[in-house]
């Protein structure tokens, strides 16, 4: 099964964006369709068929213990991306690293957005 896109809510969509803005850029999300309360994500080219991201304001939306892990090719991509997500502001940062309870090659760096919503980015390689 194929992941077909991310919906992801938010209860300050002003205050959440800029991560988002800068993340999904650098991973080749750079066509961006967006209203005062929600953002979609994509792949330049995109028919409307393939994976996407979209970011939703949600004023009832409370962070909880749910991860999104965004896959990169390799770790040069997990330390490019991770440093893109700290200078955008990420909280509870944590610098790329093998995590051994995981796997003896998964590479990764966990952060959260303004609100406390799990990200992570990683590399099984």
């Amino acid at each position: 099964m194929l992941l077909d896109h991310v919906d992801f809510r938010v209860s300050d969509f002003a205050k959440s964006r800029a991560l988002y803005d800068a993340l999904l850029p650098a991973m080749g999300y750079t066509k961006v369709n967006e209203d005062a309360e929600s953002a979609g994500y994509h792949q330049p080219g995109e028919t409307g068929a393939e994976p996407f991201f979209w970011l939703a304001g949600d004023p009832k939306h409370k962070p909880n213990g749910t991860r999104v892990a965004f896959g990169a090719r390799d770790r040069a991509e997990v330390n490019r991306l991770a440093e893109v997500a700290r200078s955008a502001g990420a909280t509870a940062f944590e610098a790329p690293a093998i995590i051994k309870e995981y796997g003896p090659r998964y590479y990764a760096a966990f952060f959260e957005d303004a609100e406390g919503n799990k990200l992570e980015i990683c590399c099984r390689r």
